[in-house]
């Protein structure tokens, strides 16, 4: 057997595997988008839930959900974007500096759940915020700050070195040189992982089960202090934990779908934005 017959064989199988993982996920959603389209419906999108979730429609938990995504996007992104400047234009490169970059990857692999209890004594106990939106958001955007930082110092290092030392040549401060000379180029690699860890972020159940969501709330939040239903909990609920599982089936698909369609719509978000400040910026 030649060469080009084993680099066949591996190609093949690598096809054979993509294809598998995409059928998998087509199926998922197609199931989903099927089974969750006949219930989507004016009132399940703007009404106040009834009977536990039975009846009525999922309002306050999509308003949750954004509330607790737009807290955490208040947080997580100038904190997360801020730390990958430092690191990678300002703090002097050695073993302390491998040693945080290492600690933080370690951090963006921690389960949610971790996190889930991170947030129940620190933001819930310690601080006294209690089950609330500001204990949530303030859990989710520790779970997604390491990997914002991840993200955007990636980027930060795409941006070519002779951009830096041709500003500063020319008599720019170092600040001067970062804010025109980098952060233009590298912002739309930032944005895309910021906004895509944030969009994970709303599909996590874990933080958010201990520290702000609660499953039955016929009303809106008032105050950051307050508790809030939330799509991924409501859906946890509605699956698992609802006595009767089979006569909620139909909401339990169509919460799921308004998830999957949010999220997709964050990814919408970040896709058009990269691609619209990469038509502007291009060295």
């Amino acid at each position: 057997m030649n060469k080009s017959f084993y680099e066949n064989m591996i190609v093949w199988g690598m096809r054979l595997l993509t294809y598998s993982v995409v059928f998998v996920v087509a199926y998922i959603i197609l199931d989903i988008v099927w089974k969750g389209l006949p219930v989507i419906n004016w009132e399940f999108l703007s009404a106040f839930p009834r009977k536990s979730g039975e009846e009525g429609g999922i309002l306050p938990a999509i308003a949750g959900t954004l509330f607790l995504v737009m807290g955490t996007i208040l947080v997580a992104l100038p904190l997360g974007m801020a730390s990958a400047i430092y690191l990678t234009e300002y703090a002097r490169q050695g073993r302390f500096t491998n040693i945080v970059r290492l600690a933080i990857v370690t951090l963006a692999g921690v389960p949610s759940i971790v996190y889930g209890l991170f947030g129940l004594g620190l933001f819930v106990i310690f601080l006294k915020f209690g089950t609330s939106i500001v204990s949530g958001s303030l859990t989710l955007a520790c779970m997604v700050l390491p990997i914002i930082i991840v993200t955007s110092e990636e980027a930060l290092k795409s941006v070519p070195q002779n951009l830096r030392e041709g500003s500063l040549a020319l008599g720019a401060t170092k600040w001067q040189t970062i804010y025109k000379n980098v952060l233009p180029y590298s912002i739309p690699g930032m944005l895309t992982g910021s906004i895509l860890a944030v969009g994970r972020a709303a599909g996590e159940t874990a933080p958010i089960l201990l520290t702000a969501a609660a499953f039955f709330l016929p009303h809106l939040p008032t105050s950051i202090f307050d508790q809030v239903m939330a799509l991924p909990y409501h859906l946890y609920v509605l699956a698992t934990q609802h006595p009767d599982i089979e006569k909620v089936r139909p909401m339990q698909y169509g919460t799921a779908l308004v998830l999957i369609a949010l999220v997709l719509g964050f990814n919408t978000v970040a896709i058009f934005m990269r691609i619209q400040l990469r038509k502007k910026y291009r060295w």
